[in-house]
């Protein structure tokens, strides 16, 4: 089982949305960044952990968690000329982008912001504090803990 990290604009889609979807398992799609692709395609798989990520909005923060269910596929929206992540150089037999399926586990009692991640010792080496634009990252097991600890959840 390995980590992650997922960011998501909660205006875009938020932990709350992904607690209503049907099952509580939504596709995480969109993902328009190389390196962030290259970890949906090569290294998420089934049952690994997501720490689901608000960005982009007054108080950024690591809001809950959420299980990989479904390994990368073909994100259907580079197909379709009406998305607005569409990819006229994607082909079917080419795939160039891909998603993953994701169920919520639990929203935080209590949000870690990302103000307290950047000021915890334990978190310093953390991707999200040395290359935070990466909408996709790798967690270890001990910046986990740290953050499921901090959010007060129950596991």
């Amino acid at each position: 089982m390995a980590y992650w990290l997922f960011k998501s604009e909660p205006d875009e889609y938020s932990i709350r949305d992904l607690a209503a979807e049907p099952g509580r398992t939504g596709r995480w799609d969109g993902i328009r960044n190389y390196q962030a692709r290259n970890f949906l395609r090569d290294s998420v798989g089934v049952g690994d952990g997501v720490l689901f990520y608000h960005s982009a909005c007054k108080v950024p923060a690591v809001v809950g968690i959420a299980e990989v269910v479904r390994g990368a596929y073909p994100d259907p929206a580079q197909f379709a000329p009406e998305s607005g992540y569409f990819d006229p150089g994607a082909s079917g037999d080419k795939p160039r982008w891909y998603c993953v399926d994701i169920r919520w586990q639990s929203e935080f009692p209590r949000p870690v912001p990302l103000a307290e991640i950047k000021q915890n010792p334990d978190l310093a080496e953390m991707v999200l504090v040395k290359q935070g634009r990466l909408s996709i990252q790798p967690v270890t097991a001990q910046e986990w803990k740290t953050i499921l600890r901090l959010g007060n959840a129950i596991m």
